[in-house]
């Protein structure tokens, strides 16, 4: 299977233009992008005016400003308190407000198709499903159904705006039965798709009661992204084991199946490292004082960073119980170094994400009680929003960041620490089982989140490293995410499908 590696060699040569590096300039077919978020939400302010929230970071934030060049069409369930106040009965809102240049449809959903189509389905059966069985999926035919239900409303938009000339981007797996839908009604149209998190082994998919249906509906898509070429190499062995009709062939990454071709290609996705470098040369001494004064982290002790979802995928609690062990063990660290965990709240209707919040807050409150001092509080847990700036300067000022993830399909925020790592910088530890290790793992200290004894020494080490090796770790660390920033991800994505158009 060709590499994204040797993909992007291509686009990176010493003859690329400013061109090669604008994804809008590469796409010859008008956009049609689907995706469960939506780039802008309306909600009503104290006054009762509507006010608008932009896209602070991540693909949507990147791909804004593609369709606000080329135009088209981005579908995405309108989940604002005010998003009905703005569109028209169709559903429809011309984005953003001061340019007007592309369309935003919105598809609204009731509470029961919230609750079986994302609550049910997609988070507690692929999310379970695609990260390896951590969480055993939980089979339910009502959820099935509306899964089922709310990939034909997506499909069915979709269709209303996707002709021969379009090219039709699902996002991740709330719409993987999206395509095939699609396909039903548009034939010609170009269509990809990108699944955001692993794909898993077939002795872990064979277990899915639908794993046919679901293989089925990515099948439809002409390109089809994961982030690392062993995700790819398990969804060919699913299809290989699963599905009789379907010819794969490996060396060429592409399945056959339908009468259509289906090129299944690794593209490791990047973070905006230049907006995140700006943010963080904001974030100066001055900052990161009142940070530390506003937050209670002693003055003088150094700061290991956490950041994450509250979700059991990202080894919260694991790297907690590393922490706890290496306090216990080596007690020359207690007041020497303050963990700083920033966690944001997920999927809290879901009662086993709200057993791991107050898994995480037990944790920190009894490490706490037994080592904290009168000046010293060995864990700071925020769970305030922190804007770019103050998420960048945490990020720059952290001696260490802990990346712990038992299973994670990238994991972007190792990549957020290493493009914020413009003062004295710091160490990455980073879990062997995200995809973000396949790129950065040789420069970082890697660890099990599990062997929680080798991971309390990780931390040691981390603390402790040479400050030549330090500084050498990280400068190799910054070229790579610099080099593969979200930029590149989105223009080797619309490269390769520009390509496999032009073979048509």
């Amino acid at each position: 299977m060709e590499s994204a590696t040797d993909e992007q060699l291509s686009l990176h040569d010493d003859t690329a233009t400013d061109e090669s590096r604008d994804p809008a300039s590469i796409l010859e077919k008008e956009l049609v992008l689907v995706s469960n978020r939506q780039p802008y939400q309306h909600s009503y302010a104290e006054d009762g005016s509507v006010e608008i929230d932009r896209p602070a970071g991540g693909l949507t934030a990147a791909l804004d400003p593609v369709l606000r060049r080329t135009g088209g069409t981005w579908i995405a369930w309108g989940d604002g308190e005010a998003d009905g106040e703005v569109t028209d009965d169709d559903g429809t809102v011309r984005m953003p407000p001061e340019e007007e240049s592309y369309t935003l449809k919105r598809i609204w959903l009731s509470d029961e198709e919230v609750s079986g189509y994302y609550y049910g389905y997609s988070n507690r059966v692929l999310w379970p499903l695609s990260h390896g069985g951590l969480w055993k999926p939980e089979y339910n035919d009502r959820h099935w159904a509306r899964y089922q239900q709310v990939n034909e409303r997506f499909a069915a938009a979709a269709a209303e705006y996707a002709t021969e000339e379009s090219m039709v981007w699902f996002q991740d797996y709330h719409f993987a039965l999206a395509p095939r839908r699609l396909r039903d009604a548009v034939d010609d149209a170009f269509v990809m798709h990108f699944w955001h998190i692993p794909w898993p082994g077939w002795e872990t998919f064979r277990t899915c009661p639908q794993r046919q249906e679901l293989l089925d509906g990515l099948l439809a898509n002409d390109l089809l992204g994961f982030h690392i070429d062993r995700y790819c190499e398990n969804f060919l062995d699913c299809v290989d084991e699963c599905l009789d009709d379907a010819f794969v062939d490996r060396d060429g990454g592409e399945v056959r199946y339908d009468g259509r071709t289906t090129t299944v290609r690794a593209f490791p996705m990047g973070v905006d490292a230049d907006e995140i470098r700006t943010a963080s040369e904001a974030a100066d001494e001055s900052f990161w004082r009142e940070f530390q004064r506003e937050y209670g982290i002693a003055p003088g002790t150094r700061t290991v960073v956490g950041v994450d979802r509250l979700d059991y995928t990202k080894g919260i609690v694991d790297r907690l119980d590393a922490l706890e062990r290496l306090w216990t063990t080596d007690t020359e660290w207690r007041g020497e170094f303050t963990y700083v965990q920033k966690a944001n709240e997920s999927r809290s209707l879901i009662p086993e994400y709200r057993d791991l919040q107050q898994n995480v807050e037990d944790a920190v409150e009894r490490i706490n009680e037994r080592f904290g001092t009168d000046d010293w509080q060995p864990i700071v847990y925020i769970d305030d929003w922190l804007s770019e700036e103050e998420l960048a300067g945490l990020y720059r000022h952290g001696d260490a960041m802990i990346v712990s993830a038992i299973r994670d399909g990238m994991n972007l925020t190792a990549k957020e620490y290493v493009a914020a790592q413009t003062g004295d910088p710091g160490v990455l530890v980073l879990s062997d089982q995200t995809g973000a290790h396949e790129e950065l793992g040789d420069h970082a200290i890697s660890i099990n989140p599990l062997q929680t004894d080798d991971f309390a020494t990780a931390i040691t080490s981390a603390l402790t490293m040479d400050d030549a090796d330090r500084r050498d770790r990280m400068e190799t660390l910054r070229q790579r995410v610099e080099a593969n920033d979200l930029t590149t991800w989105m223009t080797d994505v619309f490269e390769t499908a520009r390509r496999l158009q032009r073979d048509e």
